[in-house]
C-alpha cells in the first residue's frame, strides 16, 4: 500500500494496518523500526523541543537514524505529517454530550481544551491553518462544535461558520502565545515589554491618541487567558442574541 493509499485509508475510517520499515545495514537490527507512530512521536519531541518552526521532514529523519526517504514509505509529505500532528492532538479532546441548557459552557470547554492542546507543543497551530481538514480526529471536533451550537439553537448557517470562527481563533490565540514564549525563553524578550512599560508608551503617546491615552488601563488588563475567556464568551454571546 504506497502513502497515497494509506492516507486515503486514515480519512475513510478506522482500521488501516501500520506498516514498519524494516532498518537495513550493520546496525539496523539495532535500531527501532520505522513506523507512522514513530514519526509522530518523534515530530511532537522535536517540536516540544525546539518549536514548529524547527520541524522539517529532514530533521525527523535525522532523529530516527535514516533518510527522509523512509518517512515517505510512510506519510505523503510535511503536509500529510502536520495533519496527522494535529489530529492526534484533536483526538485528545473531550466532547461532551450536547445539553441545550450548558451548550455555552460546553462549547468553552472545548475550545479550552483545543487550546492547551496546541500549547503543550509551540507554534503547532500554524499547521491547522489553510488547509481543509480531513483527518478524522480533527474533523471529530468540528462536528463536536457544530453539534453543540445546534443544540443551542443556533441556525444551521450561523452554526456552521461559528464552528469555523471559534477553531479559528483558538488557533490564531495559541500562535501567538507560543510566539510571545519562544521570545522569551530564547533570552531575547527585546519585542516582549511589561504592562508597566506598556502603560509608559501609552502615556508618551501625544494627544492625537486620546482614548488609547485615557484608556491605557483597560487595553493592558488581563492576566493569564483572560482574554480568550472573553472573545470566546463574546462570540457565543453574540451567536445566543442573533
Amino acid at each position: 500500500m504506497t502513502p497515497q493509499q494509506r492516507r486515503t485509508a486514515r480519512h475513510s475510517g478506522p482500521g488501516e494496518a501500520s506498516t514498519t520499515s524494516v532498518r537495513r545495514g550493520p546496525s539496523g537490527g539495532t535500531k527501532k523500526p520505522i513506523t507512522v507512530e514513530a514519526i509522530i512521536s518523534t515530530a511532537f519531541g522535536i517540536v516540544e523541543k525546539n518549536g514548529y518552526q524547527a520541524l522539517t521532514m529532514r530533521r525527523v529523519a535525522d532523529a530516527l537514524e535514516t533518510g527522509p526517504s523512509s518517512l515517505y514509505a510512510h506519510v505523503v509529505n510535511k503536509e500529510d505529517l502536520d495533519e496527522l500532528l494535529i489530529g492526534r492532538l484533536c483526538a485528545a479532546i473531550e466532547l461532551p454530550e450536547p445539553d441545550p441548557a450548558s451548550w455555552r459552557r460546553q462549547i468553552t470547554s472545548v475550545c479550552s481544551q483545543l487550546r492547551d492542546q496546541y500549547l503543550r507543543y509551540p507554534g503547532i497551530s500554524r499547521a491547522a491553518f489553510a488547509v481543509a481538514p480531513s483527518n478524522l480526529d480533527t474533523l471529530r471536533v468540528s462536528e463536536g462544535i457544530l453539534a453543540l451550537l445546534l443544540a443551542g439553537g443556533i441556525d444551521p448557517q450561523a452554526a456552521a461558520w461559528a464552528t469555523d470562527s471559534l477553531t479559528l481563533y483558538v488557533n490564531a490565540y495559541s500562535l501567538e502565545l507560543s510566539l510571545v514564549n519562544r521570545q522569551l525563553s530564547d533570552g531575547d524578550g527585546s519585542w516582549v515589554v511589561s504592562r508597566d512599560e506598556l502603560l509608559r508608551r501609552y502615556a508618551a503617546l501625544p494627544g492625537t491618541f486620546p482614548h488609547s491615552k485615557r484608556y491605557a488601563a483597560e487595553l493592558t488588563a488581563g492576566t493569564g487567558h483572560d482574554r480568550f475567556d472573553f472573545t470566546i464568551g463574546l462570540m457565543i454571546d453574540g451567536l445566543a442574541q442573533r
